[in-house]
């Protein structure tokens, strides 16, 4: 089975609880355990994926928390470095359609303090998945980019664009550059939602698109320009598309859900996809559904809370 190796940040995410009954001077938070690429490591783990976090964990509370919730997904911390940093904080504010946003805290915090002799040498046999706020935010950032250009093993980015972090799009590009031709080196996935794509169009540097251009077209543009094996970008509720090199297009309709909240659906979209196309060797258009449907099982839940294999499986079931 191959070997997934997910890499980035885990954090807390802290939602408020029971608005209606807190006041002026106090309010009531829960916290609960996130960071994209951790939500992408758990997804695979519950689908029953061989999954392994490499992440920096601290030894906090939060980050005994963390750890803790990694291994009931049954994903493998062998990888992972502990720290005695803090661990990273999210404020999210949700909007009257569960829609989430962040605000980040990581001054000097676990996630970003790589150092070479962190990584580990995969083979091609494995597959690394990378992604979010440790491919952008220094020190970190540049040293995960330098091991990753020699990586052997089979590739996916996820772009995961966090406006609050970096708020100049052409400052983002810039940043996510050098990942899409690392990544098109070894013809590797490119994951991206339509909105990551409006908001890096907005640069004014060649190559991120045009603000009001269609992101699929602007996707297909990056297959070809960075050498990209596919691109899949996520659509919301409308589903998900995955663009080959030559133009050939894949494209799947969401699975209608009540949406408690949107928090880690990108993340559990690539988990589903994943499973699929690289664990199961399924066809795009099955493995796009397979993400889509289980990124619709999690945004009926509070929080990055993936689904099972068995439970994806039903709802894709229950369409056909």
């Amino acid at each position: 089975m191959t070997r997934f190796v997910v890499c980035g940040e885990a954090l807390i995410d802290l939602v408020q609880s029971d608005v209606g009954s807190n006041d002026s001077f106090s309010s009531t938070w829960l916290a609960l355990s996130a960071g994209g690429p951790m939500n992408s490591a758990v997804a695979l783990g519950k689908l029953g994926a061989n999954a392994h976090f490499l992440g920096r964990i601290s030894r906090d509370a939060f980050g005994r928390q963390l750890r803790q919730h990694i291994l009931e997904a049954n994903v493998k911390l062998d990888f992972a470095t502990e720290s005695s940093q803090a661990t990273s904080i999210a404020v999210v504010s949700l909007d009257e359609q569960g829609a989430a946003s962040y605000t980040f805290h990581f001054n000097d915090t676990a996630n970003f303090g790589w150092q070479i002799d962190d990584l580990p040498q995969l083979s091609s046999d494995d597959w690394l998945h990378i992604a979010s706020l440790s491919c952008i935010v220094s020190p970190g950032a540049e040293v995960l980019l330098d091991w990753m250009r020699d990586v052997q093993a089979g590739v996916s980015y996820d772009i995961n664009v966090r406006p609050t972090v970096i708020t100049d799009p052409d400052e983002y590009w810039n940043k996510v550059q050098p990942w899409l031709r690392a990544v098109g080196r070894r013809q590797g996935i490119v994951k991206a939602s339509d909105e990551d794509i409006k908001f890096l169009a907005k640069a004014e540097a060649g190559g991120a698109g045009k603000a009001g251009s269609d992101p699929v077209e602007v996707a297909g543009i990056w297959v070809e320009q960075y050498g990209l094996g596919l691109a899949v970008i996520t659509l919301g509720p409308g589903g998900g598309v995955a663009i080959e090199p030559g133009g050939d297009i894949a494209r799947v309709p969401g699975f209608p859900t009540k949406v408690v909240d949107t928090v880690g659906a990108g993340d559990t979209f690539m988990a589903g996809f994943l499973d699929g196309y690289v664990k199961l060797q399924l066809g795009l258009e099955a493995s796009l559904e397979r993400g889509a449907a289980a990124a619709s099982i999690v945004c009926s839940r509070r929080g990055a809370q993936p689904p099972t294999s068995a439970e994806v499986d039903d709802l894709i079931a229950e369409r056909t």
